[in-house]
Order: C-alpha cells, then sequence, then structure tokens
C-alpha cells in the first residue's frame, strides 16, 4: 500500500504565505506525477498544481504566480508553497501521487487525508 501524508495547514492572514509538504511512503516502485488538489465547501475538488518526475509543472489559473509547487524525487516528497493568499483559497488541501507500485503494475492514483488551509482576518 501507499500512504500520502500531509501537513503545513493552518490560519493564515490575507497576504500571507503557507508552505504545505506531503510524504509518499509505502510499496513505491515509480511516482509519475504529484500534486495538490483543494475542495472549498459546498464546491467540487479542483486541481491546484501537479508536476511531473521530469520537473514539469501545471497550474490551475486562480493560483498560477502566487503558488509554486516543488518536488523531492529521492524522498517521495512534494511541497506547495502558496504565497500572498486570498481568502477564496480557503479549503481543504489534498496531496495526489499517481504510483506504480511493481515494475509491470499500472498507475493508480493516491491521496492523502487532506490539510485545512483557512485565510481569513
Amino acid at each position: 500500500q501507499v500512504q500520502l501524508v500531509e501537513s503545513g495547514g493552518g490560519l493564515v492572514q490575507p497576504g500571507g504565505s503557507l508552505r504545505l509538504s506531503c510524504a509518499a511512503s509505502g510499496s513505491i516502485f515509480n511516482i509519475q506525477t504529484m500534486g495538490w488538489y483543494r475542495q472549498a465547501p459546498g464546491k467540487q475538488r479542483e486541481l491546484v498544481a501537479f508536476i511531473t518526475s521530469g520537473g514539469s509543472t501545471n497550474y490551475a489559473s486562480p493560483v498560477e504566480g502566487r503558488f509554486t509547487i516543488s518536488r523531492d524525487n529521492a524522498k517521495n516528497m512534494v511541497d506547495l508553497q502558496m504565497n500572498s493568499l486570498k481568502p477564496e483559497d480557503t479549503a481543504v488541501y489534498y496531496c495526489n501521487a499517481v504510483v506504480q507500485v511493481g515494475p509491470i503494475s499500472a498507475y493508480r492514483h493516491y491521496w492523502g487525508q487532506g490539510t485545512q488551509v483557512t485565510v481569513s482576518s
């Protein structure tokens, strides 16, 4: 099995910064992409950003220029640096990894338990 553990959420004032971290562990042969999604109350879960094993990144339009995703392939970790936070960034943030557990196994999505980010004065 594969486990994703997130850390770094909390309460921050508008304009502030937070850094989320996620560590993947377990039966991991290869991780294709790692990323972050978020879900606000009453809304569907949406992509925030992802990064490939080669370092290519993709950001959702609302966060581009404010958030930065980074990855440590050796440690199976992904971080999300969030700057200039806005109240509309308030959500539960979920780590996601597309993982292969063996050399011939299919890639599967795995999810963390989520961490709350609240942006409020």
